[in-house]
């Protein structure tokens, strides 16, 4: 008897399991967007899947529980949960909150100051939404967020930057674009980004030990950068945009246009840019012994135009997507004519003062070419992300013709290029990365990866810096993460890489004298560069650790991360007159090594929240430039010398963020953020790195009522930033006082003829202060920051 209830109870038991109900729905951010990829898991027995491009899930669930708990997640939001029934049999919509803040109401629709994303992954990770990078505008893509914490922009003049995190840049941080790195001649300090920032919707940052999945060149981290997503719904639909800005005159229009029929869309971009000479807060700048003018306080031939074309076509399903973009990004940029090569008594000041918007020598003309395939593949608890990529970044650099050294007076008529080619770069990129991941249960889950990326890098002109390269990198990666509760997550991984330089030999154009004797007699081609092959592979890893419970927010990451050195830094041998100096490179040169340690603690409630982000970085041999006592008179008119060396370094710092909503409309915020860099070797030993940022501390506060008149999200905010005396210098960097500025911002959705406006105003630099940027490019010749700046910005959806 009890054996035959037994059977009874097992196959009742069976019978439930058997009957399922469907737990199925939409998953949402919160602007209404699709959030694919998103981890769906519900409790009891423990099932999960993975929201398709479309952002819809689908599970099978036993009505063996009358009550199931749902669970979604996915970096860059907040954990989401919800009790269902199993009689409910209606498709769910599931909004998101944005993780960019600590409170997710009072700093999304109050102060929108910056902080750190509470993800539930370990790592140190920024988000920066479309929104928010309309409402801080600046005159780059990088400009635009340099107010979040860690965060700055080397400014190379009014319409360029070079984003910089933790005091790291060049080719130590690593930026994305569509799953593709981007790949231009990022190693000069006066070569921006060729981005432009009114196609980019969204913007993430990791710090920190990131190396593993971005790649070799990530040290200091990665700036990922996304266009707008997949069109929600079928039909057209188009934006306008426009901007002004009062300091260069410049005048920007951005159109774009987006279609979707079914399961096929299209978009398409274009953007005109044009801007005047910039105006600083000085009428003459001192360059060494030499004193330069500046008619109406400009930069003379600091003018620049860009024009900008993208478009993206694709397919998408309820479980694959692909899309295809090409975009062609074009500028012309003048260089500050007083500063180019230290030359200002030979610049006819009449003929560029004639003009705010021309743009005479010298000037650089850059076009970045890039198609590029980002496919997603997705099947119950397994994702395949797949990128292709090609881009192609000529640049070419034009000024007049000027001997120096044992170059010929006049220039000759027989040579394959232009005596106004100072240097030319044209470099091919070809890339291919795949992606894997799977989702075992809701606590466990796996990634697996492989980059590979091919260079060629051919040079023209008549100046030499750096040989014509080829660069091959091929990395493997493997990532963890496991959930043990709602509470805890580890990450874990391990990273192979290989990767190969070659170098082609190079020789002047003209001849000079082989060995230093009264007569002069020996002349030849002197060999600037020989030919070179290197090789570098290494291991890398990192582990990480997050807890969250209640108001309290604690991650940690450890790791090791690896960057081979690039053809400057190994062969370059000539003058850099971005820089005013010569620089060499050092054929034995070994890979950057760098052991790193960052952690978080923050705590939060519906009113307040405060956070710090301590790190600690260790290289053993870190590449840099060091100054000698040498002088180049070959070449240009003494240029110093510096050479490529290796020193052990140590470097930390940390970011601290605080808000506070006193009252519903009114928050306020408090940012800060330091930086310390010490040689522990090498002939500098004791000295700082160049460029390290100067600690700073930035008070925000902002007014953010619902509605106000006709206005819908209105808001008006001011920003006080102090900057701190940068004392920690290394030859010849000088010391650079501390400053304070104040900037202002407001703004507002509102209707006109029946379209959604939405107007952004930035005052920045309001009381026109004089001040030094110790990041800035122009810093080495005494030029101070920008003056006043009035920017507006209008964005209209037709």
């Amino acid at each position: 008897m009890k054996l035959f209830i037994s059977l009874c109870l097992l196959v009742l038991t069976h019978a439930l399991y058997a009957v399922q109900f469907q737990v199925k729905g939409i998953v949402l951010d919160n602007e209404g967007k699709t959030v694919p990829g998103a981890i769906v898991s519900v409790s009891t027995p423990n099932l999960s899947t993975l929201t398709n491009i479309d952002g819809f899930f689908q599970l099978e669930a036993p009505l063996s529980n009358k009550t199931l708990l749902l669970t979604v997640q996915h970096i860059g939001y907040l954990p989401y949960k919800q009790t269902i029934e199993s009689t409910n049999s209606d498709t769910l919509v599931i909004e998101l909150s944005s993780s960019n803040q600590l409170l997710p109401e009072v700093l999304v629709s109050g102060n929108g100051y910056l902080l750190q994303k509470q993800t539930f992954v370990p790592l140190t990770v920024q988000s920066v939404s479309d929104k928010e990078l309309r409402h801080y505008l600046g005159g780059s893509l990088m400009q635009s967020i340099e107010r979040m914490s860690g965060v700055s922009a080397m400014q190379i003049g009014s319409g360029q930057s070079k984003p910089v995190i933790r005091g790291l840049g060049f080719n130590r941080l690593v930026v994305v674009e569509n799953g593709i790195k981007h790949e231009g001649q990022q190693w000069a300090a006066d070569h921006g980004l060729e981005i432009d920032q009114f196609a980019v919707h969204h913007i993430e940052i990791v710090k920190g030990p990131a190396a593993l999945g971005y790649g070799a060149e990530a040290i200091a981290g990665v700036i990922a950068l996304t266009h707008d997503s997949v069109p929600k719904d079928n039909g057209m639909r188009a934006t306008w945009d426009m901007v002004g800005k009062s300091n260069n005159q410049l005048l920007g229009s951005s159109l774009q246009l987006a279609y979707r029929k079914n399961r096929i869309f299209f978009t398409l971009r274009g953007t005109l840019i044009d801007y005047a000479d910039f105006r600083v807060t000085t009428d003459s700048v001192a360059m060494y012994s030499y004193k330069v003018g500046l008619h109406n306080k400009q930069l003379r031939n600091t003018a620049g135009k860009e024009k900008n074309l993208h478009t993206s076509v694709g397919y998408t399903s309820s479980n694959l997507t692909t899309r295809f973009y090409v975009s062609n990004m074009s500028s012309k940029t003048g260089f500050f004519a007083n500063a180019h090569g230290l030359e200002p008594r030979r610049v006819n000041e009449i003929v560029h003062d004639a003009s705010d918007r021309d743009i005479l020598f010298p000037y650089s003309e850059v076009h970045h070419l890039k198609i590029t395939n980002q496919t997603e593949w997705l099947k119950d608890n397994f994702k395949v992300q797949a990128q292709l990529g090609f881009q192609r970044n000529f640049r070419q650099e034009m000024s007049a013709y000027v001997s120096h050294g044992y170059m010929p007076a006049v220039f000759p008529d027989n040579m394959p290029f232009s005596s106004s080619l100072e240097r030319e770069f044209d470099k091919y990129i070809y890339t291919a990365n795949v992606r894997m991941m799977y989702q075992f249960a809701s606590r466990f889950s796996i990634v697996a990866g492989n980059q590979l990326d091919y260079q060629h890098n051919a040079i023209n002109g008549r100046g030499f810096i750096l040989p014509a390269f080829t660069k091959f990198a091929d990395g493997l990666y493997a990532l963890a993460l496991y959930t043990p509760s709602s509470h805890t997550t580890w990450q874990g991984g391990i990273r192979y890489d290989y990767g190969s330089i070659r170098t082609t030999a190079y020789a002047d154009w003209y001849k000079s004298p082989t060995v230093e004797s009264a007569s002069l007699n020996e002349w030849d081609y002197i060999e600037r560069a020989s030919a070179m092959y290197r090789q570098f592979n290494a291991f890398s890893w990192s582990m990480g650790y997050r807890y969250s419970k209640d108001i309290l927010e604690l991650k940690w990451n450890i790791g090791k991360s690896f960057r081979m050195p690039d053809a400057k830094e190994l062969a370059a041998n000539g003058v850099n007159y971005h820089q005013f100096s010569y620089e060499k490179g050092d054929a034995s040169l070994q890979p950057e090594i760098a052991y790193q340690l960052d952690g978080t603690i923050g705590f939060a409630t519906s009113k307040w929240g405060i956070q710090t982000t301590p790190f600690i970085n260790y290289f053993s041999n870190y590449i840099y430039l060091n100054p000698t006592a040498n002088h180049d008179w070959l070449y240009g008119n003494g240029n110093q010398v510096f050479e490529y060396s290796q020193a052990a370094v140590l470097r930390y710092g940390t970011e601290l963020d605080a808000h506070y909503q006193l009252f519903k409309p009114l928050s306020v915020a408090f940012t800060a953020e330091m930086v310390v860099a010490r040689q522990l070797s090498g002939e500098k030993k004791g000295y700082s790195l160049p460029f390290s940022p100067p600690h700073s501390v930035i008070f925000s506060v902002q007014y953010q009522p619902e509605k106000w008149m006709f206005f819908t999200n209105p808001y008006i905010g001011f920003d006080w930033r102090l900057v701190a005396t940068q004392t920690h210098i290394v030859p010849p960097e000088e010391i650079t006082q501390g400053y304070n500025t104040l900037d202002a911002r407001l703004g507002s959705d509102f209707s006109f003829l029946q379209r959604t406006v939405s107007l952004s105003i930035q005052i920045q630099n309001m009381l026109n202060t004089r001040y030094f940027n110790h990041a800035s490019y122009y810093r080495l010749i005494n030029v101070p920051e920008p003056g006043t700046n009035l920017i507006v910005n209008l964005r209209m959806f037709i």
